[in-house]
């Protein structure tokens, strides 16, 4: 039984111990019924995982991990289960990673480039998103859900080696 607990101990602080290539600073404001934030958090991520942590008069109040589950301090969760608690259910499940790495949603349906960035305006039963990205910022709003991510860069980067 010991082992088993030992065994499970290492298992899960090798997930923790993560190196990320980039760390990004950005002043997150993050809105829904669930998630209301706004202030200063880092953005990390490799290829495959993304963590973002946010602050509040500088202490760190939440660590969101990104893989192939998301999780929070309340504990982890499919990235469609995170959708239905956390945002909206009909939001395809790689729509947070998108929208934090200012990547297209929705497979990029209805997407005009522009001038460095691209916008996109999804309408449907569901929904009713404008997405802008443009260069440093991103900005996400479900009018009809009342949902808003918007990210902007701080003039701070940086990079790991």
């Amino acid at each position: 039984m010991k082992y088993l607990l030992l065994i499970t101990v290492l298992l899960l602080s090798g997930c923790s111990l993560k190196n990320y290539e980039h760390t990004e600073p950005k002043i997150f404001v993050i809105k829904s019924p669930k998630l209301k934030f706004a202030d200063l958090g880092y953005l990390r991520y490799t290829d495959d995982s993304i963590e973002l942590e946010l602050f509040v008069a500088g202490k760190s109040i939440e660590k969101i991990a990104i893989n192939r589950l998301i999780c929070t301090s309340s504990g982890c969760m499919s990235k469609s289960g995170f959708n239905a608690e956390y945002l909206h259910p009909s939001y395809p499940s790689d729509l947070l990673q998108n929208i934090l790495l200012g990547k297209p949603i929705y497979e990029g349906r209805n997407q005009e480039k522009n001038g460095g960035g691209f916008e996109q305006n999804i309408r449907d039963e569901n929904v009713d998103i404008v997405y802008r990205v443009r260069a440093g910022a991103s900005f996400f709003k479900d009018r009809k859900n009342k949902i808003i991510f918007n990210l902007k860069e701080t003039q701070l980067r940086i990079e790991n080696e």
